[in-house]
């Protein structure tokens, strides 16, 4: 039978926290047990929220709808912030506070219908907050929301893009601000005897031409050097994905480790505690042999006690 890695990512990540280590490894047993190794290296692949993360988790997969309206809301701030639009945006900023308040407020109501006991603990409604006003300002964080599957809270110093600049290749034609008034024409030679043009019509041909081609080989080596910048680019792009991957890699390869030493520690927990019930169990049996062994001395000098005095009784 074919694993659903989706239900059960669900069930995982809509649990509380402490239990996702045993069922996670349960879960990969069963789907090795299958026949579906995919399945179970994919399972083995999902990583243990922290409380923070599973607040979150529990807003996005029990009220999507709140999520989608973060969403919404997050989509008209940074529209407001590319208009100028200030009293919009003001107003805006106002209705964030108050939804992410109000999302907070309805994710600690969903922890304590998820376990009663949190009740009595403080949950870390700071972080929550942070993650919210985290995916009200990056998209990315808010994709990560939305798919109920946040491993750590995530944070944002400030609210608001940073708008990039538009960049062109700037030309000599180009360069001159408009408006600016165009350069003024070489004077030709005048013989004032003819009044009349000395310049040959073949050297003002001859000067465009070499201004054309000092203009065409310019843009030549600005494209030859624009190519080279270009390949360098995608070099160090390649070199920086490659390290990217492997610092993945060599992250999801920790978290590995410390879910199995997460492991290791509740099975010793587990093991201690059975190590002090058998501990206090032979206490109680030594205690009472103790008692034992003491009634039974008492008996053998009551005994030997006794057949003192009946020797020394008898006629010599």
């Amino acid at each position: 039978m074919a694993v659903d890695i989706d239900e059960l990512a669900r069930r995982l990540y809509e649990a509380p926290p402490d239990g996702f280590v045993a069922a996670r490894s349960a879960a990969v047993a069963d789907a090795k047990k299958s026949g579906d190794p995919q399945a179970a290296r994919q399972i083995a692949a999902l990583r243990k929220p922290t409380v923070a993360a599973w607040l979150v988790n529990l807003l996005a997969l029990r009220r999507p709808e709140l999520i989608d309206e973060l969403v919404e809301l997050a989509t008209a701030l940074r529209d407001a912030q590319r208009g100028l639009r200030g009293d919009e945006l003001r107003e805006l900023s106002v209705q964030r506070r108050q939804v992410v308040s109000s999302l907070v407020a309805e994710a600690q109501k969903l922890a304590v219908a998820q376990d009663p006991a949190l009740r009595r603990v403080k949950l870390p409604t700071g972080e929550v907050e942070a993650t919210l006003t985290a995916a009200l300002a990056e998209p990315e964080v808010a994709e990560q929301v939305q798919s109920g599957r946040l491993v750590r809270a995530a944070t944002y110093a400030g609210f608001g893009e940073v708008p990039r600049p538009r960049l062109r290749l700037v030309t000599d034609a180009a360069a001159a601000p408009s408006g600016a008034a165009e350069p003024a024409a070489a004077e030709p030679d005048v013989d004032p005897a003819l009044g009349d043009w000395s310049a040959p019509v073949s050297k003002l041909d001859e000067r465009r031409h070499r201004a054309e081609e000092k203009a065409r080989a310019e843009r030549e080596a600005r494209r030859r050097e624009l190519k080279r910048e270009l390949t360098q680019a995608r070099r160090a792009e390649e070199k920086a994905t490659a390290a990217l991957e492997q610092a993945r890699s060599a992250e999801s390869d920790a978290g590995h480790s410390i879910d199995e030493i997460e492991e290791q520690i509740a099975e010793l927990e587990r093991q201690r505690i059975v190590a002090q019930a058998e501990l206090s169990r032979r206490k109680l049996a030594r205690r009472s042999a103790e008692r034992d062994a003491s009634a039974a001395r008492r008996r053998t000098g009551d005994v030997e006690a006794a057949i003192e005095d009946l020797e020394a009784d008898e006629p010599v």
